[in-house]
Formats: structure tokens, sequence, C-alpha cells
């Protein structure tokens, strides 16, 4: 008789505490004078950056990258609840973007960067290096691997056949049989959740970050 063949996907996610957060924050004031709004919010960009340039160290950090874009300016005419168009008024705006690798640290400086007027933040990005993603990812596609052969082998057993010997592999969706990968949201995420703080600073306590893997595999089964 001939062989049977077993087509499989294996699956696999591993999980780690993020490593470096990058905070995507904004300057932003308004007010009738065009000219006093940009020069307030360039006086207070200059303290955020005096402040990021004080922990700054590549190598060591906490603060490892940081960028900042130029003071972006425009005005509008607002409209009050009773249709009446009001004054003009004039905006300014600048964004800062800082990699931190202290976590603790990160907590302090956002604590301190709020009594600057006008600062918030967009959001915070949580991320591994790049050695221990590319390390993780090599971990989770070789457990990936694991799996389809381990589910193709109880596939075997079930039928009553003798193993199973792989004849393809490829990433989800890439060996032709209509099966498409699901969806993971793109790259690895994590969130952060803020914990209180003794000293009134704020500390912020990232979930692990998810990497996941899949592949797809075709192995043929020999009959007893």
């Amino acid at each position: 008789m001939s062989d049977v063949e077993i087509t499989v996907r294996g699956s696999s996610h591993v999980f780690h505490p993020a490593e470096r957060a990058t905070v995507h924050a904004q300057l932003g004031l308004e007010g009738p004078d065009a000219d006093r709004v940009y020069a307030a919010v360039v006086e207070q960009a200059g303290r955020l950056h005096t402040s990021v340039t004080a922990l700054h160290d590549p190598a060591h950090g906490p603060v490892t990258w940081w960028s900042a874009q130029d003071v972006r300016t425009w005005a509008e005419r607002p409209w009050n609840t009773e249709g009446k168009q009001l004054p003009i008024v004039h905006h300014a705006r600048a964004e800062l973007h800082v990699k931190f690798r202290d976590f603790a640290r990160l907590g302090r400086w956002l604590s301190e960067a709020a009594t600057v007027p006008g600062f918030g933040v967009d959001r915070v990005e949580w991320a591994l290096t790049a050695a221990r993603k590319q390390e993780l990812e090599h971990r989770a596609r070789s457990a990936a691997v694991e799996e389809a052969r381990a589910k193709a082998g109880a596939y075997a057993a079930a039928l009553g056949l003798d193993g199973v010997r792989a004849v393809a592999l490829a990433d989800a969706g890439m060996l032709g049989d209509g099966l498409r990968p699901v969806d993971d949201g793109g790259a690895p995420f994590a969130r952060a959740m803020a914990a209180p703080a003794a000293d009134d600073m704020l500390q912020l306590v990232p979930q692990d970050i998810e990497i996941t893997a899949q592949v797809d595999a075709r192995f043929v089964a020999v009959r007893p």
C-alpha cells in the first residue's frame, strides 16, 4: 500500500520581559500670540532636551537613543457652540522620542517631565533588543517545527501507521493547501501597567513580549 500523506500546522509562543521602552511624547501649547506660543514651546522643549541629554549613554543608558523634531506651528479660527467664529488661536508643537533601557529611570523621567507645561505622552513602545528578538524567533520557529512533528505523529498513530517522515516544510500559508497564517497583529507588542510608588514617582510594569511562529509541514506515514 502507498504511504499516507499528512499535512499539519505547528505553532509556538515564546514570552520574554521587555528590554527597551521608547517614549513617543509631544509638547504643545496654544494662545493668541504666535511669537509667544512659539517661544514658550522652544523654551520648554529645551528643558526636556537637557534632561534627556543628561541621561543619554548609547552603551549603558539609562537613555540609549533619542531624537527631537523641529517645532511645528499652525493657526486656526475655532467656532463656539453658537456658530460664531472666534479669534485666531496659534499652536506650536514639538515631538520627542526617547529610548530607555532602565524602566525605573523611565518612570522618574516621566514624572519629572509631567511638570513641564504642554507635555504629553502619545504612547510607550516596548521592545526587545535586536539580538534577543532574533534568539527568541529562532527558538519559537524550532518549537513550532517540533509541534508539527508531534501532531503528525499523533495522527499517524491514530491511523495505526508507523511513524512519519517530513517531506516539506514552509512558513504558514506557503504550502499551497489553502491554509492561511493566523494574524498575530504584526510586530511583537507589550502593554504596561502603572504601579503606585512610595515616592510618588511613576513605575511602569510592562507585560512580557510575545514572539510567535507558525509553520506548515507535510509528512508521509508508512503503513505497518
